[in-house]
């Protein structure tokens, strides 16, 4: 989650040549000779689009908005379902329920992320699109999900809002389904302070995405942006040129982010393995792991209550776990599902039983890249020190 420990001179200079060069043109399109036909976001596209190797990138004013145009271009109407899984952010529901459409939940398993078995039990002639989550850097097990959404003829849609950079089997996760969903908000691999990005290599569901966050603007070459065609209405979920210099800035030191991450990462969990009773989440792909965050277990949960409330006097934060799970795990999302009949009256966390039990024994340390070698001894002897009052 370091994208904001690097903002510094270059995303400045960016902002600051949007006036030099520009004359302060901060919409995406048009006014091509005052901005000097310069289009930033359109290089940031591209920039992506290299970055990831896909053909097609649109970029969006955030991931929320990218996933529900993303559903729009898949097809996703008023009563199909949807199945994603139960440790997400709340946005992954919010996009299906904008849509009218049902969110089917599937417990996740020790990588946190979707179960493929509990994925095929919830399939049924109502799901239109598998959703997974690559959550806190790891992807989740594609080969799997694939082979599942293949039998049943369902399109993919990866959300990897928080896995930018990350990778699965030699593929960058975002470009293996049908479609997938980047954020760079505040707390993302690189950040343009909200906004996102939609990857495809598939021009038809590039196009209705595209156009869906564009008012059912076409971009038809053949005439004005004033006289251009449409074909179906949308909604503006553009990206701004400032979030597009800011994020071309960003890009360049991606791979700097990544290197230092895992580098530190690999430190800590390696100087964490002789620890007894901490148990670290699987990784489906240890190589592609973006080193965003170090997950890992504890015995039960009023442990790992004890645990972050001593990793917290020590001035050491949590990332989602347990921090934010309220915001992060669907056993506790009363105001969406409680308006299902078939989830009235029920303890939410017992429907989603073994990814509560997971997510209540996970601890989350967040990975930063400015940490020096005594920041990092420092985390790690804490971290043991708390681990041995604790069990």
């Amino acid at each position: 989650m370091p994208g904001w420990e690097l903002l510094g001179k270059e995303e400045k200079e960016a902002l600051n040549d949007i006036f030099e060069r520009s004359n302060g043109v901060l919409y995406r399109s048009a006014f091509d000779v005052r901005r000097n036909h310069i289009f930033r976001v359109d290089d940031f596209e591209k920039e992506i689009a290299k970055k990831v190797n896909v053909k097609y990138t649109y970029c969006t004013s955030s991931g929320t908005s990218g996933l529900k145009a993303a559903l729009v271009a898949l097809g996703v109407k008023q009563g199909d379902e949807v199945i994603t899984q139960s440790f997400t952010f709340i946005a992954t529901v919010e996009a299906i329920l904008e849509l009218g459409a049902i969110p089917v939940i599937t417990e996740i398993d020790r990588s946190l992320n979707m179960d493929p078995v509990d994925l095929r039990n919830k399939i049924t002639s109502k799901t239109k699109v598998i959703i997974p989550v690559h959550m806190g850097g790891v992807a989740a097990k594609m080969d799997e999900i694939m082979l599942i959404a293949k039998r049943h003829n369902l399109k993919v849609l990866e959300d990897s809002c928080q896995a930018f950079g990350a990778v699965y089997n030699g593929k960058p996760v975002g470009t293996i389904g049908d479609m997938g969903i980047y954020s760079f908000d505040g707390g993302k691999i690189i950040t343009t302070g909200e906004g996102g990005a939609i990857v495809t290599n598939d021009e038809k569901l590039f196009r209705g995405a595209r156009e869906y966050c564009d008012h059912g603007h076409e971009l038809n070459p053949n005439v004005p942006r004033g006289e251009d065609t449409r074909t179906i209405w949308g909604f503006n979920y553009k990206m701004n040129e400032m979030q597009g210099a800011v994020g071309l800035a960003q890009l360049k030191k991606m791979d700097y982010i990544l290197g230092k991450q895992r580098e530190h990462k690999k430190i800590i969990k390696d100087a964490l393995r002789e620890v007894k009773n901490i148990e670290f989440r699987e990784l489906p792909d240890p190589e592609g792991d973006a080193g965003d965050t170090l997950f890992f277990f504890v015995e039960n949960k009023d442990k790992a209550k004890l645990f972050a409330k001593m990793m917290k006097e020590k001035g050491l934060g949590t990332k989602n776990v347990p921090d934010a799970i309220d915001w992060h795990f669907a056993g506790t999302w009363t105001q969406i599902f409680h308006d299902f009949d078939e989830y009235k009256g029920k303890e939410l966390s017992q429907v989603w039983k073994n990814s509560n039990d997971l997510l209540r024994r996970s601890i989350a340390l967040p990975i930063l890249v400015n940490w020096n070698a005594e920041d990092i001894n420092r985390i790690i002897e804490n971290l043991k020190e708390i681990a041995n009052k604790v069990n």
